[in-house]
């Protein structure tokens, strides 16, 4: 059996190259070392008076991370604002 393979010589061929196939989506590095629910180290205190670890509750985008911070409250900190919180 023969299959007519006719192909429209004015179509554009989509770029179907394995080597731009993307297997994983693009994941930063900073958003994979810290996960919600963690205790993580402030390094830059919003008010005297609060403490200088923070809980982080939720990712937002990017490098944002939200955050309850004892003495404080909620707040939406960078990643460069924190470290992991030392055992």
């Amino acid at each position: 059996m023969k299959l007519d393979t006719y192909k429209d010589k004015g179509a554009v061929q989509p770029n179907l190259s394995p080597s731009v196939w993307s297997i994983k989506p693009y994941l930063n590095p900073s958003q994979n070392s810290f996960r919600a629910s963690t205790w993580v180290q402030l390094l830059e205190l919003p008010t005297p008076f609060s403490n200088d670890e923070a809980l982080l509750l939720c990712h937002e985008f990017g490098d944002l991370w939200v955050a309850w911070i004892p003495g404080y409250g909620e707040a939406v900190l960078h990643s460069s604002q924190f470290v992991e919180a030392r055992s």
